[in-house]
Order: structure tokens, then sequence, then C-alpha cells
């Protein structure tokens, strides 16, 4: 029978599946499922673990723990404090353990699919517009406006113009532009 170690709320378990156990509490709802960290997974009592592997557990609901008394008291004072603490608990379930890694590569295509659109974006570029431009912010923009040539100052001035419309470069642009208009 093989045995996970896994990292659940920033405590570490030995687990194996079927094994219920009681953790931190987690925001999970009562039913749900989820994959917790894995550290490491062992098999029969044998010397090897392998890193890495999928461990998943179904929360079963939340409870409370063993009431803890704290007295406080000091002698011939009459200082006398009680107060008690329940921790906050969920119990969880071992599902399975062993397979590939699902969540990793279930979060690389979500990540890839911002990137297609970025060639979208790239046809609506104005031409002649500086690099990393719509990465600027308007204090970048207002200093690196004074070592861009002519056209690059006008294409700027359009791409704002048409699609970011902020008040601050289109000033910085325009000025920018007035003073190359003086040099001349």
């Amino acid at each position: 029978m093989t045995y996970a170690i896994i990292k659940v709320a920033g405590k570490q378990y030995r687990v194996r599946e079927g094994e219920r156990l009681l953790v931190d509490r987690l925001r999970e709802d009562e039913g749900a499922t989820f994959t917790p960290t894995v550290l490491l997974v062992g098999g029969n009592g044998d010397a090897e673990l392998e890193p890495g592997g999928v461990v998943t557990a179904k929360v079963l609901g939340d409870t409370k723990g063993p009431k803890i008394r704290i007295g406080k008291y000091k002698k011939r004072t009459g200082y006398r404090r009680h107060t008690g603490f329940r921790a906050s608990l969920t119990q969880i379930e071992i599902e399975s353990i062993g397979g590939d890694k699902p969540s990793r590569t279930a979060a690389k295509p979500k990540e890839a699919a911002p990137k297609d659109e970025a060639p979208a974006e790239a046809a609506e570029r104005v031409k002649g517009m500086p690099t990393g431009y719509e990465d600027m912010t308007i204090a970048q923009i207002k200093d690196a406006s004074s070592s861009w040539n002519r056209p690059m100052l006008s294409a700027a001035l359009e791409y704002e113009q048409e699609h970011a419309k902020r008040k601050g470069a289109i000033a910085a642009l325009e000025a920018a532009l007035a003073g190359k208009e003086g040099d001349s």
C-alpha cells in the first residue's frame, strides 16, 4: 500500500488512501475535491521515495476541536482569569494517491490563451511606434519621449488617441512634438 507526504494549510501529513484526518480549517465547501501539495510518494515500507505525484482529497465537513481551558493565577493578589479555545478544523478523506500531475498541465493552456490574443493586438499596432510602448506608464513615456524622433512621436500619439486615450501621455507626446518643431 502506498503512502504520500502532503502539505495542507502549512502542515505536513503522512497519508494513505481512504484515510480520514483533521486539518486546519480550509476554505473549501463540503463535498469539494481538491489536490493538496505532494512532497513525497512512497511504497510498501521501501526506502525509495519519489517526489511529486498527485493526491486527491475530499472535504467531509467542518468541525471544532476539543476545548482547551486556559487559567491564569497569581498567588496572594486575588488575580484569576479563565478563558478557553476550540480550534476550527476540517475533516478530509484521501481518495487516491498516484497518477500524473493534471493541475499543472491544466494551468498551462489557460496561460497560453492570452498569448494567442497578443498577435491580434499586434495587428492593430501603429507602424513606427516605439517598441514596448503599450506597456509603458505615463511617467516612462514622458522620460523616453525626448529621445524619440518625430515619426515615432506621431505614431505613438496616433495610437494613444485611438486606443489608450491617456490624457497625461497625450499631453507629453504633444509637448515633445512641439519641442521637435521648435528645434527644426
